[in-house]
């Protein structure tokens, strides 16, 4: 049975790949197309900087709002802002650019890309065993490089570009395309 939409794992007794494993052309043709769908979640760069939706929020609540809005609107948008703050104050630690860029591709592969588990020593190892090894070894590689102060500002500074723009731009307008995909409207209870 197949299912509509999806990228499939392996062929069917065609026999295109060996038994033991897929061929490093298949992996790619799947990363392509997952790194599409990925990337589908992005919002036009024209639509995030739109000077007009740009407004100074009435009060504290109204700026909380158009936060979580525009956080989930423009979530993957935000996280490349951050990744290009992060590799720009990088441009002057090249060593720590290295481990940086060998990091992303770990997690790339391990984690983002993959669509079969990962099995160590027969053993299925889990989504969140995975996410907490790749977080701690990229901490420690990166520790390593003495160029620890550099990315926490980087992060921070990145975080701090994310907010504010959330926080100024009027989320009206893409308040209605989140309905659904991250949260569900709770109806009002009935007035007896």
């Amino acid at each position: 049975m197949s299912k509509y939409g999806t990228i499939p794992t392996s062929s069917s007794s065609s026999g295109a790949a060996p038994s033991g494993g897929a061929s490093p052309l298949d992996f790619f043709s799947r990363a392509k197309a997952r790194g599409a769908t990925a990337l589908a979640t992005r919002r036009p760069w024209r639509e995030l900087g739109d000077l007009h939706a740009i407004g100074i929020p009435p009060s504290l609540a109204d700026a909380y709002l158009r936060v979580r809005a525009n956080l989930s609107h423009f979530a993957m948008n935000y996280a490349i802002v951050v990744l290009v703050v992060v590799f720009l104050s990088l441009l002057w630690h090249p060593v720590s650019l290295i481990v940086f860029l060998v990091c992303m591709v770990a997690w790339l592969v391990l984690y983002f890309l993959r669509d079969e588990p990962i099995v160590l020593f027969g053993r299925v190892v889990g989504d969140g065993a995975v996410l907490a090894v790749l977080a701690v070894v990229t901490f420690i590689l990166l520790l390593l490089t003495n160029a620890t102060a550099n990315i926490l500002s980087a992060l921070l500074v990145g975080l701090v570009l994310v907010v504010l723009h959330a926080a100024l731009r009027k989320a009206e307008d893409n308040a209605d395309d989140e309905v659904g995909r991250w949260y569900t409207p709770v109806p009002p209870p009935p007035s007896h």
